[in-house]
């Protein structure tokens, strides 16, 4: 493979593993399936009760009233409690409810458990060489990461200082 193909080629195998692994936790979802984005709003605030709608949308990458709508889905689903902020009546913070852990824990058993599985079908030399990759894909997710902080700053300051909510990019 060329060098110039290496980061498409990347890209396609990383979002494939992804939405197969989502297509195969739904498979067996007892209760109608949540969407990527959803859990991983959820997974943010089971992580970090009390965080803010604005603080989930800059660590998610997401616009602010996007993921205000998917708040306002998970909080008619009975997953997410939303309150005000006591330090800033504007302000909203967002906890998880009991169903919300619950499914959580439900739904990361089952991708361990379906990774798990996976990966030991797979041969020893490949199993190695994915452990080996781990450190190299932690770093390119913290660049990613990074990557769209910095973004966002230099949109801000081309703004004259006022953020304007980073958006994720279609497929990722």
């Amino acid at each position: 493979m060329a060098t110039e193909e290496f980061p498409d080629s990347l890209a396609v195998v990383l979002a494939g593993v992804q939405r197969m692994i989502r297509r195969r936790l739904r498979e067996g979802s007892p209760v109608p399936p949540l969407r990527g984005a959803q859990i991983e709003l959820l997974r943010l605030v089971a992580a970090r009760p009390g965080i803010r709608v604005s603080d989930a949308a800059k660590e998610l990458f997401l616009a602010g009233n996007s993921v205000s709508t998917l708040v306002n889905q998970l909080g008619r689903a009975g997953y997410l409690l939303r309150e005000t902020d006591p330090e800033d009546r504007r302000s909203a913070r967002l906890l998880p409810t009991p169903a919300a852990e619950a499914r959580l824990s439900e739904w990361e058993s089952r991708r361990r458990a379906l990774l798990r599985e996976q990966v030991e079908h797979l041969s020893d030399e490949d199993r190695a060489a994915l452990m080996a990759a781990l450190p190299a894909l932690r770093g390119l997710a913290e660049n990613l990461h990074d990557g769209g902080a910095r973004a966002e700053a230099v949109r801000a300051e081309a703004a004259g200082g006022v953020g304007t909510g980073g958006r994720r990019a279609e497929g990722t």
